[in-house]
């Protein structure tokens, strides 16, 4: 019998803490701040910390109760997602973040066994304007959020 019982959570337990693992080691070259007045390392530090703790936890959880098997690697859903992810940042300038984010949303959900179109246009067009809202209107992050506005 294995000791580890939960394979899924045991990876993903490693890998969250890979990732933030080494997002503390890159946060260690830029100045921390305080919490009153963050520096640009305050946030990736606390983030990482964070995804370590969320990995440990997994890990721990993986020994303890039953899981599910890790499946085979399917590249159609990893490429479409990180695929759909690159065009994005390549179109949002030129495109605008409203278009752009529901492209994203509706290719990256294409690659599901469960797609469904008129669901994922209807995620998308609320992304697009939550994301217009938060970022360009509530953050003022400069961000054309139609086409020809850039």
């Amino acid at each position: 019998m294995s000791v580890i019982r939960g394979p899924k959570d045991f990876w993903a337990g490693v890998l969250f803490v890979a990732i933030g693992a080494f997002a503390v080691v890159v946060a260690f070259n830029y100045p921390m701040g305080t919490a009153a007045r963050m520096g640009p390392g305050y946030f990736p530090r606390a983030l990482g910390s964070l995804l370590m703790l969320l990995g440990a936890m997994s890990v721990v959880r993986s020994f303890r109760e039953k899981g599910g098997k890790v499946m085979r690697w399917q590249f159609l859903p990893i490429v479409a997602t990180l695929g759909s992810t690159v065009i994005f940042g390549l179109i949002v300038q030129y495109v605008g973040l409203a278009l752009s984010t529901l492209f994203l949303v509706v290719a990256s959900s294409a690659a599901s066994h469960e797609f469904r179109p008129k669901e994922a246009v209807l995620v998308g067009v609320f992304m697009a304007v939550l994301c217009t809202a938060v970022f360009v209107y509530g953050l003022k992050i400069q961000l054309p959020v139609w086409p020809g506005q850039g």
